[in-house]
């Protein structure tokens, strides 16, 4: 989390073309969260997040940019859709899901980094059971010379087992039978509460042990889990995931748009709509929602909502919800030139996929410079003649230019093809002049 504005942006600009405003707009969010941390309680209890509304067309970034910060900051992190939620009345998810789902990603989140931690414990215990398993029972009453000779023994075995050297032994594990793990984040907490003490209680009641034999590179495994599980304090991680979620937590709104009531309908056609940005508005402002692992305070949760706007625009949402979301920021349309870097510039890029993918084939893949330009071309020409989708045409424009290369990639080993402008324009001129064409196959 300790990361300058620059830097988190410099990360963004690895894997996404433009959008600088989008980028520094985060960044200071982001970094605005770490500076409250440092701070007085008493004073961090008035610094409320400021809330991100990103507006632009889809396949321009919006996304893209959420998956990037998931993998980047090591905060609870989750992206929903709006227009999955209903109003509470309605059959389907309640908004305060989304607070349950991101609980349940910071404790699997914490849940990993213990386990981490605690590699050489969990090694430990697994050499430890292979090798009593293994080794001939200890005397029952040894002498001080048996007592060393046994221990020697063990030992020297123990280091053949992590070794590898009795990989291919088999030995007779327990599989324990686990209980079931309810993990519905639209349950109401009672009754999770309850279904899982059931759960505890009849793994208990039933509990049954089923040995197996098995080599013991495959018992390694098998005793890995159970390991990480004996080694854990599970009490310690679910106050530790809360506590993380409460002053780190983020969650990513996508399609908040789908949820406005646009002036210009007459009816209010869907009451969900205004409802759910009415259930919303709690969430957001900061109250307490109960999960599984105990309630938690929204207050500095931080919201970044996004959407196309096309049909709605952001002053149809409730007033209360607007002023929710201070910080707006408009993401820029791609034009010819972007795509092209898209195509070109990130790390992993699309190209670059390509390239890895045919590469397991035997075969090395090649783009001129021109052929590359092409492509960009063509799929800003196609989203002038049917739906904008931004970056997402891309996909569909370099899968039919390989399409044929890719399906007689076998034919090619051991040598290199290379994609040229004319290939391009004999592949896709045809497709982006006829704009049923267009519509239908790019």
């Amino acid at each position: 989390m300790d990361m300058t504005p620059q830097a988190i942006v410099d990360y963004l600009d690895q894997h996404i073309i433009g959008q600088n405003s989008a980028k520094k707009t985060i960044a200071l969010a982001l970094r605005t969260r770490y500076r409250r941390l440092r701070l007085t309680p008493d004073l961090q209890d008035e610094i409320m997040p400021k809330n991100i509304l990103m507006i632009g067309s889809t396949g321009i970034g919006k996304t893209e940019i959420a998956r990037r910060l998931a993998k980047m900051m090591q905060l609870p992190f989750i992206k929903v859709e709006a227009s999955k939620y209903t109003e509470v009345g309605f059959v389907g998810r309640d908004v305060e899901s989304m607070v349950r789902d991101l609980v349940m990603t910071s404790y699997s989140m914490i849940k990993a980094e213990h386990n981490d931690n605690n590699q050489e414990a969990i090694e430990h215990y697994i050499i430890d059971t292979l090798a009593r398993k293994l080794h001939s029972e200890a005397p029952i009453f040894p002498n001080g010379e048996e007592k060393a000779r046994y221990e020697t023994s063990k030992s020297h075995l123990s280091e053949k087992i992590r070794n590898g050297e009795m990989d291919e032994c088999i030995v007779e594990i327990e599989l324990s039978k686990g209980g079931i793990e309810f993990n519905d984040t639209n349950m109401p907490p009672e009754i999770a509460r309850v279904q899982e003490s059931f759960s505890k209680m009849f793994s208990v009641m039933g509990k049954e042990e089923n040995k197996k034999e098995v080599t013991v590179a495959e018992a390694k495994e098998i005793l890995r889990q159970e390991a990480a599980e004996n080694l854990l304090n599970h009490d310690q991680i679910k106050r530790e995931a809360l506590k993380r979620t409460e002053e780190g937590g983020i969650i990513f709104l996508d399609e908040i748009d789908k949820i406005a009531v646009s002036s210009r309908s007459d009816g209010r056609n869907d009451p969900s709509k205004e409802g759910v940005q009415r259930d919303l508005l709690p969430i957001v402002e900061g109250s307490i929602v109960s999960t599984k692992f105990g309630s938690i305070k929204t207050d500095h949760i931080l919201f970044i909502a996004a959407g196309a706007f096309h049909l709605t625009k952001p002053s149809d949402l409730i007033p209360e919800l607007q002023g929710r979301f201070p910080l707006r920021v408009e993401l820029e349309p791609l034009n010819e030139d972007a795509l092209y870097l898209i195509l070109t510039k990130p790390k992993n890029s699309l190209l670059e996929q390509y390239k890895a993918l045919l590469a397991t084939e035997e075969m090395s893949l090649a783009f001129d410079e021109a052929a590359v330009r092409a492509m960009a071309r063509y799929a800003q020409r196609a989203n002038e003649k049917t739906e904008d989708i931004g970056a997402r045409r891309l996909h569909t424009v370099v899968e039919k230019v390989l399409e044929e290369i890719s399906f007689n990639a076998h034919t090619h080993k051991n040598s290199t093809v290379t994609v040229t402008e004319a290939m391009v324009n004999t592949i896709l001129l045809p497709l982006v002049e006829d704009e049923d064409l267009a519509r239908y196959i790019l």
